[in-house]
């Protein structure tokens, strides 16, 4: 079962996503329906304290229809109904949400572990303490590389030293600590560095994805790794992760990284004795997301515009999970719904076209997946490589995207993409500055 251990916190759903033997949780969490919401990421709020560059939602400024503090908690007793076991509290900033920690208390008094994804900016060692108080079980603070690469990528200066003093004060406060980065072309050197300096502030977790275009990373398209770049990054992670495992810290990645190369059974693995790889989207199946105005779908990063299945403000949660298309769509999945290399891949039926929210935010529906391992080494083998293009910029919503194209070339062609750092956060679209 890759399900991180106890002393790793899980970051955003992945450890179960990306490669559990769904029969094993259901054991474990004692129920017997086919599809259960297990692991559940919340968007308390869209208000946010950072404009970061790379951000799904493009948090800032809280939805005008945000569910009360009443109705949180009507929520928490519906999820505990459902025997939901963990909630990941995200944003925005969840601190931010005016009933943030008594919606910990309420979880934690309903038998549903509280965790917590943040940026940490305001973290005080008094907040941690009252966190941790209220019954958080753990919490990853968001660090996207070393000092001048985070603050550059978060559009915020100081930014690095809150996030670090915000790991200090945690860990101070008697709670579990990881940390969690998305992974582009601006960050992709700090790599290596990055964890001595985390395993330093004690971290007991690691979970590392790349960034993908949806909401404002969609607008800087220079910013993304191309696929052929994980030939390279694959293996950097896989070392890296078998000295964390000495160091007793566990480096998982998130669902839209890996994909059957040869370093596939160390990335997926949380122990050193296992081989595990990757078995398909749970969205809908053991994950589920909620924004902040009660929209639910079935994982949090999907694209708010095709993946919403009902609003808990309208219908309880449990018609939602149970009737909603929305949040089905993996439950039926074949490789009849794949195209391109992904209907061809031997891989194909375990796979099933990897994460979705990253295929649909290229080319607007799922089912062909370019940033795969197995795909970028396949191709190289035969000389060739797959350059995304933007062709059509994102609407400017909430986890939107926009439109890509995939140019097919030789392995060696010129690489067209800007070098210099404020070149990658820039925002670029189609046909001009």
């Amino acid at each position: 079962m890759t399900v991180a251990p106890e002393e790793a916190p899980r970051v955003d759903g992945n450890s179960i996503a990306g490669g559990t033997d769904r029969d094993e949780v259901f054991r474990r969490f004692g129920v017997t329906q086919p599809f259960h919401p297990a692991y559940v990421v919340w968007e308390l709020t869209l208000a946010c304290d950072q404009p970061c560059t790379h951000c799904g939602s493009r948090a800032g400024t809280a939805r005008p229809t945000e569910l009360s503090t009443a109705q949180a908690l009507d929520v928490v007793g519906q999820l505990a109904k459902m025997k939901t076991f963990e909630v990941v509290l995200i944003g925005g900033e969840a601190y931010l949400h005016p009933g943030f920690l008594e919606i910990i208390r309420a979880l934690k008094a309903n038998g549903i572990r509280p965790t917590m994804t943040s940026g940490g900016r305001g973290i005080t060692p008094e907040l941690a303490v009252q966190m941790a108080q209220a019954g958080l079980h753990s919490i990853s603070v968001s660090i996207d590389g070393l000092e001048t690469t985070h603050d550059l990528m978060r559009a915020s200066r100081g930014s690095w030293a809150s996030a670090t003093a915000a790991l200090r004060s945690l860990k101070a406060a008697g709670l579990r600590t990881a940390s969690n980065i998305n992974l582009n072309r601006l960050n992709q050197a700090d790599l290596e560095p990055l964890y001595e300096v985390l395993k330093g502030l004690g971290i007991v977790g690691w979970q590392v994805q790349i960034t993908v275009p949806l909401g404002r990373a969609a607008d800087r398209p220079a910013m993304l790794l191309q696929p052929w770049d994980l030939i390279d990054l694959l293996p950097r992670l896989a070392a890296l992760k078998k000295r964390a495992f000495e160091d007793r810290v566990v480096i998982f990645p998130g669902n839209n990284l890996g994909y059957f190369g040869p370093e596939e059974g160390v990335m997926r693995s949380p122990r050193p004795d296992m081989h595990d790889h990757w078995r398909g989207c749970q969205a809908g199946k053991l994950v589920m997301g909620i924004e902040s105005d009660g929209a639910v779908k079935g994982c949090p990063s999907l694209q708010t515009t095709s993946y919403v299945g009902g609003s808990l403000k309208e219908q309880p949660l449990e018609k939602i999970w149970n009737e909603a298309p929305q949040l089905a769509f993996t439950r039926k999945r074949t490789v009849e719904d794949l195209w391109g290399f992904c209907r061809t891949c031997p891989f194909a039926e375990t796979c099933l076209g990897g994460c979705t929210f990253t295929a649909h935010s290229l080319f607007g529906r799922p089912g062909n997946n370019p940033y795969c391992h197995f795909r970028a080494k396949s191709l190289a083998a035969e000389g060739k490589r797959e350059r995304l293009v933007l062709k059509q910029a994102a609407p400017g919503n909430p986890f939107d995207n926009g439109m890509f194209e995939i140019v097919l070339e030789a392995i060696d062609a010129p690489d067209p993409r800007p070098p210099t750092p404020r070149e990658l956060v820039r925002k670029r679209l189609p046909g001009g500055e």
